[in-house]
């Protein structure tokens, strides 16, 4: 794990859009998170699992939307964890602290 957002709220599911999941870049910045980077959703309220990448949403807003067939696995209102992965070598894995953000579980902003 590089970094992760810990408990979103996801704030919209757009099923008719091509993929992925919008974030406020609030969020990612704070995470350390690049737009195009792949990333799990894990989803707290129903144990679902997706890998999908990440797009800039609305600055300020506290965005958090599922996008495309992700949609289906995650409504707003559900609780979310998104974790993004790196690679290292082991000497680089024994020092590196990964980053992880703790947003307000209802709004989405960084405390």
């Amino acid at each position: 794990m590089r970094s992760k957002l810990h408990r979103l709220t996801v704030t919209e599911a757009d099923l008719n859009y091509v993929g992925s999941i919008s974030l406020d870049p609030n969020l990612m910045e704070a995470a350390d998170l690049i737009e195009g980077e792949k990333v799990q959703i894990v989803n707290v309220n129903n144990g679902e699992r997706l890998e999908t990448y990440t797009i800039k949403g609305e600055r300020g807003t506290g965005q958090v939307c599922l996008n495309g067939p992700a949609a289906r696995r995650c409504q707003p209102g559900d609780v979310i964890i998104v974790i993004a992965y790196g690679m290292m070598t082991l000497e680089e894995a024994k020092t590196f602290t990964p980053k992880v953000v703790f947003p307000d579980t209802g709004t989405n902003t960084i405390l």
